[in-house]
Parts: structure tokens; C-alpha cells; sequence
């Protein structure tokens, strides 16, 4: 039960340290508009997207004026449309198309779910929806997409690595007179999961209700706050102080979660414990790094100090909500992070700390800006690369980089918002063509047998 002085340090928290709410997420599962004649399925896409979603913006604003707590995006994840689309043996793109003007009609800022799964090969409708990619993303405002391409259980498809490497760069150049930003609406991933709140790799997926609500929290500056409190604590204090500060924040997501699903008659899904970032100051996951010790985040020891991040951010969350799930973790996207961007254009930071320190935290290279002449090949040998800590670790990983079409190492790129800027980032001219191109699946490691 909240008492006066969990009231007071809440509305401190909002007012002072950036906590918010940074998304309320409804999934919506596609499975009952499949229909071979894709006229009739994408009509049935937008009435039930409509229909279930009709009131989720304004519950939404209604629960934060309420409550006095800031949330910032109101989003929509559906089913892969590679499945739904499958039957229709046709371009997806009208989905896509369909998808957009839902979100539209009921007002979210962005709809994930333009999705395919394919870590152990390419099913019916996979290979169409995953070409039309950059037409859809150059064509909509707020459909997101992702493609999975590996698993602990399954390997990596090497084939969808080389396939995804292409589609990047392909989304860079159909939106190079947006700085690029199809690129920015695109994850390929490694062990996603299917309640993931955060864009724009959410999807609904197989196994989900057929309706519910998502909700992800986000507080990097009330940590870094709580942390600057105590200048001489130790490393398991830092720890416990960081559980602590997760506990309140996670409760808070609890709160509104329960009470939007309630008032939309849907069921609560899970709260996402990630600290996701902000351009804004104050608002930076590299900045609690550095108020744990480090003089910049980049520097040796961001990684150890990283685990230890994430670690506590996890445990401290689990004690507050009975359902926590989605990415659960520290995110680290260059361009959203104050102190991320810093640490990039110093040159402490660098893309080979970041593979390292995706490791450890939620997600993996997210929002890194990259040379625009940059090869598909390159591109897709990142993605292997990170799938593959995702793949040995049982880890959630992916991939969502921008290459800057026309634009080298020191130039930059800037969307405003959430999205930041982020100067582009070298990358090894060494080709890895001949890797790539072999093709076939990597083996999923041993302990992928676990049964």
C-alpha cells in the first residue's frame, strides 16, 4: 500500500529524474483474418485492429492524468504478417499499408509486427514479405519490422543473414531523403520473444492471447540519481541501491498495466523492466555506468559495470511484479542516449565494445549509424555476429543499424525525438564475402538440447 512518502518520492522521481512510463503496448493477434484473397484479410486486419484498439490512446491519457505519470508512447504489436499474409501468396506490402491506416485511425505513434520468423529456414510467405521490407517501411509512417533469423534451439540461418544484410541497406536507400530512417524501423533478431513491448522489434506472437496489454517502464535518471547519492558505497551496495530503485520503478509499471487492462477488458501481459534511454539529459543508461566509476562509458570495465546494471535492474524488478518479460534489462541505443552519443563521438566508444557489451545487457547493436557504403555482406556478417552471443548465451539479441547513405565516419545523422542523433562509426574494411556467402545453418551449440 503506497503511503505519503512513497506518494511524494514518485512525484520527485516524474518531476526531477525523467521516470516515465515509455510505452503501454497492445498485442493483437492476427490469426482470425487469414484469408486467401488478401483484399478480404487486409480488410479484416484494419477492423480488428480498430476495433480492439479504439480506446488504448485515450485509456491511456486518461490513466496518466490520473496518476500524474508520464506515458510516452502508445503502440500496437500484431502477429508476423509473413504469417498471416502466407495464404494470399502475393506481395504483403497492402498489409503493411493496412497496418498504417489502423494505426492512424486510433491514434498510436507506432505498429510493430511486419514480421517473419525464420531461424531454421524460410516457410510460405516468408521470403515475399521479407523483399518487400524497404517498400513497406518507405511507404508507411509507423509500421515496424523484424526478422528473426536464429535461436539456442535452432542455430543461425546463414542464408536469412545474407538475405537481412541486403534489406538493411535497401531501407537506408529507399529512405535516404529521411536521414535513412527506414533502416531505424528495422530489427533482425536472435531469440526474440513474443511480449516484447518495445519497438520496433514487437510482435504478437502464436502463443499470446488473442488481445492483451504490454507495458514497458523506464527510468535511467532516477538510478543514476539514486546511485549519485551515495559517492562511497560499495560494488554490492551500488547492486542493492540499483535493486532497490527497479523495485519502485517496476511497481509503477505493475500500476498502470493492471489498471489499463482492467479499463480496457483485455488481460495484463507483462511489464518490461528495461531501462530504455532518451536523448535528454539525464535520462542516459552510459551515465549510471559512469556514476557507477567509469570516467567514460567505452572506456575498460563498461561491460563488468554493465552485468552488474542489468543483473540488478532484473532482480530488483522480479520483486515488484509477478510478470515481468519482453527484453527485461539495460537497453543501450547509441543515438537515444545522451551519454551514449558522447562516448561515440569521443571515439571511447566504439562498435567492438558494443558487440561486447551486448553480452551482457538486453537487446544488442541498436541504433549504430555506419558508413553508407558499407557492403550488404558487412552488414549481414554484424548480424551473424550478434546472433551469435544471442544464440551461446540463451540471450535475446539484435540488430538495428543505420547505414548513412552518402555519409562516412564523422559525419552524423539526426532524426530529433526519441530516436537522437548518433555520429557514424568505423567499421573493419576486411571483407567477409566468402563467410557469408557459404551459406546453410549454423549449429545450434550443445546446450540447445536441454529437454
Amino acid at each position: 500500500m503506497l503511503n505519503a512518502y512513497d506518494i511524494l518520492e514518485t512525484i520527485r522521481m516524474i518531476q526531477d529524474e525523467n521516470l516515465d512510463i515509455r510505452t503501454i503496448t497492445m498485442g493483437i493477434s492476427l490469426l482470425d483474418c487469414i484469408d486467401i484473397d488478401i483484399d478480404k484479410a487486409c480488410g479484416k486486419v484494419y477492423e480488428k485492429i480498430t476495433r480492439c484498439a479504439n480506446d488504448l490512446v485515450k485509456t491511456a491519457d486518461e490513466i496518466s492524468k490520473e496518476f500524474g505519470i508520464p506515458i510516452i508512447n502508445k503502440r500496437i504489436s500484431v502477429t508476423p504478417i509473413a504469417i498471416v499474409s502466407a495464404a494470399c501468396k502475393c506481395s504483403p506490402v497492402p498489409f503493411a499499408l493496412a497496418m498504417d491506416k489502423a494505426a492512424q485511425a486510433v491514434g498510436v505513434d507506432l505498429i510493430g509486427g511486419y514480421s517473419a520468423l525464420v531461424q531454421k529456414g524460410f516457410s510460405a510467405g516468408d521470403i515475399e514479405l521479407i523483399n518487400s521490407i524497404p517498400k513497406a517501411l518507405n511507404s508507411t509512417e509507423k509500421v515496424c519490422s523484424s526478422v528473426n533469423i536464429g535461436s539456442t534451439k535452432t542455430g543461425i540461418n546463414l542464408d536469412a543473414c545474407k538475405l537481412m544484410g541486403g534489406i538493411v541497406k535497401q531501407c537506408a536507400e529507399e529512405t535516404v531523403d529521411k536521414n535513412c530512417f527506414g533502416a531505424a524501423k528495422l530489427v533482425v533478431f536472435c531469440n526474440a520473444v513474443e511480449d516484447n513491448p518495445f519497438m520496433a522489434g514487437a510482435f504478437h506472437g502464436v502463443g499470446e492471447p488473442d488481445c492483451m496489454i504490454n507495458v514497458g517502464v523506464s527510468g535511467p535518471g532516477v538510478v543514476r540519481s539514486a546511485l549519485s547519492k551515495y559517492p562511497d558505497a560499495n560494488i554490492t551496495e551500488i547492486s542493492d541501491i540499483i535493486k532497490k530503485t527497479s523495485y519502485k520503478i517496476t511497481r509503477i509499471g505493475q500500476l498502470v498495466g493492471v489498471t489499463a487492462s482492467k479499463r480496457l477488458g483485455v488481460p495484463f501481459g507483462i511489464v518490461d523492466l528495461s531501462l530504455a534511454p532518451t536523448p535528454a539529459v539525464g535520462d542516459s543508461v552510459a551515465h549510471i555506468l559512469e556514476e557507477i566509476g567509469l570516467e567514460q562509458c567505452g572506456t575498460h570495465g563498461t561491460t563488468a559495470t554493465l552485468a552488474l546494471l542489468n543483473d540488478a535492474v532484473k532482480k530488483g524488478g522480479v520483486m515488484a511484479c509477478s510478470r515481468i518479460g519482453g527484453l527485461s534489462g539495460a537497453f543501450i541505443p547509441v543515438s537515444e542516449d545522451s551519454g551514449m552519443i558522447a562516448a561515440a563521438e569521443s571515439g571511447v566508444l566504439t562498435i567492438e565494445k558494443l558487440e561486447a557489451m551486448t553480452a551482457v545487457c538486453s537487446v544488442g547493436l541498436d541504433m549504430i549509424v555506419i558508413p553508407g557504403d558499407t557492403s550488404p555482406d558487412t552488414i549481414a556478417a554484424i548480424i551473424a555476429d550478434e546472433a551469435a552471443i544471442g544464440m551461446v548465451n540463451t540471450k535475446t539479441t539484435a540488430v538495428r543499424i543505420i547505414p548513412a547513405i552518402g555519409k562516412d565516419v564523422g559525419d552524423e545523422l539526426d532524426w530529433g525525438g526519441l530516436f537522437g542523433h548518433a555520429p557514424v562509426m568505423a567499421l573493419k574494411k576486411e571483407s567477409p564475402s566468402r563467410f557469408i556467402n557459404r551459406g546453410g545453418q549454423i549449429p545450434a551449440p550443445l546446450h540447445s538440447l536441454k529437454n
